[in-house]
């Protein structure tokens, strides 16, 4: 039997103030699905810290640069994709913020928390920007 698969998407200026576009559209996929509250959560922040990345690192804060937001579903899983049209980066250079020369600075801890909070984290590089592709499994 196939699975039924939706799609909710949409595209934001570089403006940290559209944050609350993504965080609308997380809520109301997780009251779609009845999402419990550590998942919901967990959703809600990676979200938030994904699309803030993509606003801030990514594009820069450029406002003629854009983020574009899909979430898909099916009984399974959500997956969530977030691209930016910035220039991206290499996670193999990532910091550890677990290592205590780290622990207190106040940036450098968005990709070890989205690892945390998704099952899959993953992602693209291409000259149309970064994408971020983040798997939260359901079932």
């Amino acid at each position: 039997m196939k699975k039924t698969r939706h799609t909710l998407s949409c595209v934001i200026s570089s403006c940290l103030d559209e944050l609350h576009c993504a965080d609308a559209m997380t809520e109301k996929l997780s009251r779609k699905l009845s999402l419990d509250n550590d998942r919901r959560n967990n959703l809600a922040i990676a979200v938030t810290e994904a699309v803030g990345n993509a606003i801030m690192h990514g594009n820069r804060q450029d406002p003629h640069k854009k983020v574009h937001i899909e979430f898909a579903w099916d009984p399974d899983k959500i997956e969530v994709c977030i691209r930016d049209e910035g220039k991206g980066f290499d996670p193999e250079t990532l910091e550890d913020p677990l290592l205590p020369e780290n622990l207190m600075r106040e940036s450098g801890r968005g990709v070890f928390i989205l690892n945390q909070l998704m099952d899959e984290v993953r992602f693209e590089f291409s000259p149309r920007g970064t994408t971020l592709h983040m798997v939260m499994k359901l079932a």
